[in-house]
């Protein structure tokens, strides 16, 4: 890699880190109003993000989206994707009624209730947005930009799971992060052994499907 995509590619990735692990939701309630920006606004700034990198990628990177993952999936990617779909709600069913109770740990109900009480419409918007965004912003880019920097898939990998744990701890707390972990894990190493964000898309709208659109 020449001197001014690393230089590119440095300046997406420190964005990208500050970007993501910035106030998106309490933002949108400033500009949307504490109602309509805590229950739809939110997904906005999630949205402007990841079509940013999109653009980020193309025209500052000038390389095709491709080099972030986006590459047409195979019969036995879509078969993978489906199998750690399945494998991510089984594990959340088992973490939920046997893990969490042998630990004492609840998780963050006022959310939970707050999001089943929004219209089937918007959950799906939210599972969705979930599933785009977070692969391309915590899987495709940081793992291939990290891993041409360090020349290490381990490290790429091990940061990358870390930010997406971490990440869910504002909103959902800290029992939370177990079930963010545990998908994590899955997500990163279907990555890793794949390398298409379209699987990893699919795996992540299965299981966030079988938890808020069921």
């Amino acid at each position: 890699m020449t001197h001014r995509p690393r230089i590119a590619t440095l300046m997406g990735l420190l964005f990208l880190l500050l970007a993501t692990f910035a106030p998106l939701s309490t933002w949108s309630q400033h500009l949307l109003g504490r109602e309509l920006g805590l229950n739809y606004g939110r997904e906005v700034p999630w949205w402007i993000l990841t079509l940013g990198l999109y653009a980020y990628v193309i025209f500052a990177e000038r390389r095709p989206l491709s080099s972030i993952g986006f590459r047409r999936p195979g019969v036995l990617d879509i078969v993978l994707a489906v199998g750690t779909g399945v494998l991510m709600v089984a594990g959340t069913m088992i973490i939920y009624n046997f893990v969490f109770p042998l630990l004492h740990l609840k998780i963050n109900m006022r959310v939970v209730l707050m999001l089943m009480h929004t219209p089937f419409w918007y959950r799906v918007l939210l599972v969705t947005r979930a599933a785009v965004a977070e692969e391309t912003l915590f899987r495709g880019y940081p793992i291939e930009r990290i891993k041409e920097w360090s020349g290490s898939r381990a490290l790429a990998g091990a940061f990358t799971l870390a930010a997406f744990t971490y990440a869910h701890l504002a909103s959902w707390g800290a029992a939370q992060l177990i079930i963010a972990g545990y998908g994590g894990l899955l997500l990163t190493i279907l990555y890793l052994w794949r390398r298409n964000l379209w699987v990893n898309m699919i795996a992540h709208w299965i299981a966030d499907g079988a938890g808020f659109l069921t």
